[in-house]
């Protein structure tokens, strides 16, 4: 489908306080996430290429052993198998886009 709004998509919570609406595309997921403060994402690796761009809130995002806090409008790019992790300092709104598709998001 080339169109679909947030409303549309399937929405899952796959790990606690990680509530995502799912896109899947022919070579691509997305995913919008809404992220209660304080929830983690313990590190973990993929063989999917992933950028994250924060919208709304801050996130601490550490990649390969390097720790920045995302604000609203920035961007960060996670290489294929790189370790990585996060915490939501406040409540955030991010999309996730992965290539290629994430069959488990499916």
């Amino acid at each position: 489908m080339a169109f679909l709004a947030t409303t549309d998509m399937v929405r899952k919570e796959p790990m606690a306080g990680f509530v995502g609406r799912f896109a899947t595309g022919v070579t691509m997921t997305s995913v919008t996430w809404t992220i209660a403060a304080g929830a983690e994402l313990p590190e973990h690796a993929h063989p999917h290429e992933q950028v994250a761009h924060v919208l709304e809130g801050e996130f601490e995002m550490t990649i390969e052993d390097k720790t920045q806090r995302l604000g609203p409008g920035m961007v960060a790019f996670i290489p294929p198998n790189a370790a990585h992790s996060g915490r939501a300092v406040t409540e955030c709104r991010i999309i996730d886009v992965f290539h290629p598709v994430r069959d488990d998001y499916r």
